[in-house]
């Protein structure tokens, strides 16, 4: 979309300049029109780099969007306009990012351009779901359910994310610590009893050998650790660019003693949230299930929708291929095949997804409560390892005393 630098006259007379994007010379011409203001001059520029966006993964948090979601709805329930709905949205939401595209999508409004195909020219900022039940909302006349149907599915999606962010978070954050813990002693602390315990002489136990050797390796080779765990974040990245090894990325995860269930779960409620909505809103099964593919952020699940959705081109039911995939359990499979036999399969998909959520939360609470011990038990014998390697050979020198 091009950018235009205008100088121009409101029907008061007070003058007025700014940018305005359009398609074409002729687009920025009628928005500014559309807008009041009688042009005196429109310069085409080319945008610089400050006024690109640059984000890494998605620019618009999750919350955000929800409450977008939720006061799109409101506004729309209670009679506002879908274009002083969107000028409204565009000045109050936190978002920069967002309120800059509803801010352009508004002055596409006004040029009579649908939202859907406004919202389309910013798939950073709206996803794939979105524009496309928002399309359907706008043909049925029931834009503000659909967007109230988009908003639960965001929040769902939302509350299923941070409970499993918040399982993996602890244990994550006490190894950290211990591996801080750890590499401290080493480097700091043991070095300070080495030279002591070589001074003394003697046979050292095996414990103690181990210890100093590792703090010998540590205080010499510290670069290299940073080098390994450099490598590991950007291998751990690199893994995830392309389909086929973010395959095997996603399908290790699942596979994880413990902590694979979990995201198994996690997945399988956010499939099937997505798809009921999208069923909900009366978009097309086939459109549905390739937007699932996009957003559902697991590979291995991605995979075997798309062999679903190619059986149900040759004809077959959605199930035929899941009944051959270890990731779907028995219940996923025989309620979607109710819902395909009494054509209410997203009421279905809606009742999977309530219960893996619930799933999703009773198992972050048992492994929070599992994993507490555990790590700080594991804390303990590695640090009581260090210090008894230390300890031991000092009683033998104060007895020999």
């Amino acid at each position: 979309m091009a950018q235009f630098k205008y100088e121009g006259k409101l029907k008061n007379g007070t003058k007025k300049q700014g940018v305005v994007l359009g398609q074409t010379r002729r687009q920025a011409i009628q928005k500014l029109r559309a807008q009041g203001v009688a042009q005196a001059s429109l310069t085409e520029v080319a945008p610089s780099l400050l006024n690109k966006e640059i984000s890494l993964g998605n620019p618009v948090k999750l919350q955000d969007f929800v409450l977008f979601l939720r006061q799109f709805a409101t506004l729309l329930k209670s009679g506002v306009s879908l274009l002083d709905t969107t000028m409204i949205l565009s000045k109050q939401t936190e978002s920069k990012v967002l309120g800059r595209a509803l801010a352009q999508i508004a002055d596409e409004l006004l040029t009579g351009k649908a939202f859907s195909d406004s919202a389309s020219e910013h798939k950073k900022v709206f996803p794939p779901i979105f524009l496309n039940m928002v399309r359907a909302g706008e043909v049925s006349g029931s834009l503000d359910e659909t967007l109230e149907q988009l908003a639960l599915q965001f929040e769902k999606q939302h509350e299923t994310r941070q409970k499993v962010k918040a399982a993996l978070a602890y244990p994550a954050i006490v190894g950290v610590v211990a591996i801080g813990v750890v590499i401290f002693l080493l480097s700091s602390v043991v070095p300070t009893f080495a030279s002591m315990l070589s001074d003394v002489g003697g046979e050292l136990p095996a414990i103690t050998l181990f210890v100093l050797g590792a703090s010998d390796f540590v205080s010499g080779f510290w670069w290299l650790l940073i080098l390994l765990l450099v490598m590991l974040i950007v291998g751990l990245w690199a893994v995830q660019q392309t389909p086929k090894t973010k395959y095997y990325y996603d399908y290790a995860l699942l596979k994880m003693p413990i902590f694979g269930s979990l995201l198994q779960k996690a997945a399988l409620a956010r499939m099937s949230r997505t798809l009921s909505t999208l069923f909900y809103s009366s978009v097309p099964v086939l459109q549905s299930m390739q937007i699932v593919e996009k957003v559902v952020e697991n590979e291995v699940i991605s995979q075997s929708l798309k062999q679903s959705r190619e059986a149900l081109e040759r004809g077959q039911k959605l199930t035929t291929p899941m009944k051959e995939h270890w990731v779907y359990p028995p219940l996923v499979i025989q309620m979607i095949s109710i819902g395909e036999e009494t054509g209410a399969l997203d009421d279905m998909l809606a009742k999977i997804a309530d219960f893996y959520e619930k799933e999703v939360e009773y198992a972050t609470d048992k492994l929070k409560a599992l994993i507490e011990p555990v790590m700080i038990i594991l804390l303990a014998v590695v640090v009581g390892t260090i210090v008894i390697s230390i300890m031991v050979p000092m009683f033998q020198i104060y007895s020999e005393i």
